[in-house]
């Protein structure tokens, strides 16, 4: 059965900042509760309590809730009016369209002295000959019965009459209550044979599984999905029918016996849904042969460039502008990319490989659009080449942007020429071969030669 649950109290406590111990006013009307608990000790300060459309079939647990002033059952499977004498402040009680037969029940309320209103329409006791003037009769206190104001007049002629009422009740009482043990059997008779039926369904069902040969299934699993599927919804529509047809009793049994019913063929259906979205396909991202292929299963648009100028790969993916980032997966390997949108697949084929370690994704703050900035993997190849045909071309600029790359790409690549003397040895590199600055040189080296004859060598000079 469903109770109330300390989270289920909580989250209908939102007005009060989810707080529950000092909560003057709770609505757990359309909650499918089949028992009522803890409220009496969780909110001891209630005053309005709507539990209507329910499956409650008792009042209990909320007699120590002292200030409660109204309370709303209606639409429940209660029976008989009890445990309200706690309730000291109840000024109004609806009971709505219950089961409620046990008319003599009532006088349970003539310790609410401050009830003024009370609502039993819909319960089987206002079919009682007698019914009206046997509450008012009963009740001094009471002010309004069924939305009808009481007046004095009526309340004096129900005092009069009230010991024939009360003998009238009792009998029709003790004749519902009889009809109402029938019922029970009835039911309990029903809910036995739906039991059955459903064993006999499974038995039948796994005998006719044993008998297949495994051949067997696989042909029928072949073959026959579809047909087997379009029997088991005509079956289910077929019971269905027979379901909602049967004439039965409005009872609290047939009553909840219907809400299970809807609740197992609603928990049947999600299970099928479930089922379905387990069997979807994969997609198809990779080939046995190994083969990348392109996928855009979200339909996104999207641009894809080469920016030579920084050497890299550019993809810009429309992504939708209010998608949460955390929605998103992006997988960047050397020959493709693919981002998963809502698991949905986005693959493209990359022109060249590229370096994922070194690449970066950015989402727009506007457009919502995801860019993807993917360096190339052939960069060093690509810088040295500019910087041989850069050096043959009178340009000054680019030179030294290539340079400048290539030092860098240098850099990345032997990590151990990060530092100064590293710059010294390529000078001396080029020294050696003659260019630049090297011509000064023998030039000094010519007057030192021709200054041999006048000047003595001292080599500690």
């Amino acid at each position: 059965f469903l109770a109330v649950t300390e989270d289920l109290v909580r989250r209908r406590a939102e007005h009060n900042n989810c707080e529950i111990f000092s909560l003057e006013e709770i609505s757990l009307h359309q909650q499918e509760i089949e028992k009522l608990e803890y409220l009496d000790k969780w909110c001891r300060d209630l005053k309005i309590l709507y539990l209507q459309n329910n499956l409650i079939p008792k009042i209990e647990n909320v007699g120590k809730l002292k200030k409660l002033e109204y309370l709303n059952v209606a639409l429940n499977n209660i029976e008989r009016i009890e445990n309200l004498e706690g309730c000291e402040e109840l000024k109004k009680l609806d009971l709505t369209a219950n089961f409620i037969g046990e008319l003599s029940s009532i006088e349970t309320l003539k310790h609410n002295i401050h009830l003024k209103e009370l609502f039993l329409v819909g319960n089987p006791c206002t079919e009682f000959e007698g019914y009206r003037q046997f509450v008012v009769a009963t009740l001094h206190q009471l002010k309004c019965l069924d939305s009808k104001e009481i007046e004095r007049s009526e309340r004096i002629q129900a005092l009069q009459n009230y010991p024939e009422v009360k003998q009238k009740i009792r009998e029709q009482e003790q004749a519902y209550l009889l009809q109402r043990a029938r019922e029970k059997e009835e039911a309990q008779r029903r809910m036995q044979e739906r039991k059955d039926k459903k064993q006999n369904q499974m038995e039948s069902k796994i005998g006719f599984h044993s008998q297949d040969s495994l051949q067997d299934k696989e042909n029928h699993q072949a073959a026959g999905d579809g047909e087997q599927e379009m029997w088991k919804t005509v079956e289910d529509d077929e019971e269905d029918r027979r379901f909602w047809e049967e004439p039965t009793p409005y009872t609290p049994e047939s009553r909840l016996e219907t809400h299970r019913y809807v609740e197992e063929k609603r928990r049947a259906k999600d299970n099928i849904r479930e089922s379905k979205k387990k069997e979807k396909p994969l997609w198809t991202l990779v080939t046995a042969e190994g083969k990348v292929l392109n996928v855009n299963v979200p339909k996104l648009h999207f641009s894809l460039k080469d920016d030579e100028e920084n050497n890299q790969i550019i993809l810009d993916l429309a992504i939708y502008r209010h998608l949460d980032t955390s929605l998103l997966e992006v997988d960047i390997q050397p020959t493709y990319i693919r981002v998963l949108v809502k698991g949905k697949p986005f693959q493209l084929v990359l022109p060249e490989e590229v370096k994922p370690d070194s690449s970066s994704a950015k989402r727009s703050q506007t457009t919502g659009h995801l860019v993807v900035n993917m360096p190339k993997a052939k960069e060093i190849i690509l810088a040295k080449q500019k910087v041989s045909t850069s050096i043959k071309h009178s340009d000054c600029n680019t030179p030294q942007k290539n340079a400048r790359s290539g030092q860098v790409e240098k850099l990345e690549v032997d990590p151990s020429k990060y530092s100064f003397p590293d710059v010294t040895k390529i000078i001396q590199e080029k020294e050696r071969v003659g260019q630049g600055p090297i011509r000064l040189q023998p030039g000094k080296v010519t007057e030192t030669k021709k200054s041999d004859a006048d000047f003595e060598n001292n080599e500690d000079v």
